[in-house]
């Protein structure tokens, strides 16, 4: 019982920890900061940022195509330090789990799950620095973000216990709809990684969708082309500030996450009336009106984006938004599954 009590306080913990390498990431990325430090683990080679005259004239000296930024370096240092102790937190939540396996309502799988996925947003977070930022790797690392959060969000729902919904008619047919909602919001999600990771998220000032004569820019085979970009070819030795890519390519990837902004915010906004509408129970009605007003905000932030020139902490903001309205589709999700699970019992 001590163990499993543990499980919980940490999880918990956990989620808290998780949503703010969300937010650092997100701060690192924004800030043009990915390279702050131009190798891994540590920075020019110390566990810290160099700070003595020696130490900063040693860390040029071996990086010279990279002197030391320290209004850079430090967010992606503290970026890997919290990133570092989330790690260290799930190690010890899969070892508790799997100390208490044989306790009625421990979840042993995804504690390990969790691991795994934390091993290997490592391994990215290794590969965002040494191959200078490659786009596909830096959207992926921001999706296993997400997707570590997430899944940290059911754990600490699992665990706690706390939701044993009561069975109603709709909840099968609920859940395909917000299952759906969910992927929609993923992929969307996975646009705007996307959208940053090619330094896009500019290129278009003007609603809803981008400046006049866009149209004539859509250029999808550039814009989506995950892998051989021929940076040799093009002089440049890294992907930072999207030098590899056109102007083009650039206004097509930024369109399709505005087209694709549209599209989330439409179903999840249908999707959440009609829970809210009609007589369903208090509590899929306190968790829709939760998400609304989430979406809300969300949508409020990426115009924000647009009208003020993309301010920093407006930007940020708008990631940890969208982490936020991922966390209210999984309360619901998880609430109309258990309150089927109930119901077909």
């Amino acid at each position: 019982m001590q163990t499993t009590l543990w499980i919980r306080r940490l999880t918990q913990i956990a989620v808290v920890l998780a949503c703010c390498v969300v937010a650092l990431g997100a701060y690192t990325r924004l800030k043009d900061a990915g390279l702050g430090c131009p190798d891994w683990p540590g920075c020019y080679g110390q566990i810290g940022v160099p700070k003595t005259e020696e130490a900063i004239q040693a860390a040029n000296e071996a990086y010279p195509h990279r002197p030391v930024e320290a209004e850079k370096a430090w967010p992606e240092m503290v970026h890997r330090y919290f990133a570092s102790s989330l790690g260290f937190l799930i190690l010890v939540i899969s070892i508790l789990a799997w100390r208490s396996r044989k306790t009625e309502g421990t979840s042993v799988k995804l504690p390990f799950i969790l691991l795994a996925l934390v091993i290997f947003q490592g391994i990215l977070g290794m590969w965002t620095v040494t191959l200078g930022l490659f786009p596909t790797v830096v959207m992926g690392h921001l999706m296993g973000g997400f997707t570590t959060l997430s899944l940290l969000f059911l754990l600490a729902i699992i665990v706690s216990g706390k939701i044993n919904p009561a069975p109603f008619a709709q909840a099968n047919r609920m859940l395909s709809f917000t299952i759906a909602g969910m992927v929609i919001l993923a992929l969307q999600i996975a646009l705007g990684g996307w959208t940053a990771a090619n330094y896009a998220a500019a290129v278009c000032a003007e609603l809803p969708i981008c400046q006049a004569g866009w149209q004539e820019q859509i250029n999808t085979s550039e814009a989506f082309r995950f892998w051989g970009h021929g940076l040799e070819s093009k002089g440049l030795r890294d992907y930072e500030f999207g030098h590899h890519l056109s102007g083009s390519a650039k206004i097509t990837i930024h369109v399709a996450h505005r087209i694709g902004a549209i599209i989330t915010t439409v179903y999840l906004g249908l999707l959440l009336g009609w829970m809210l509408l009609g007589n369903r129970p208090s509590w899929i009605k306190q968790i829709a009106a939760v998400a609304t007003v989430i979406l809300a905000v969300q949508v409020g932030l990426g115009v924000s984006n647009i009208v003020f020139g993309l301010p920093l902490a407006v930007a940020v903001a708008h990631n940890g938004v969208a982490a936020l309205l991922m966390l209210s589709l999984i309360w619901m999700s998880y609430s109309l599954y258990k309150a089927k699970g109930e119901q077909r019992g």
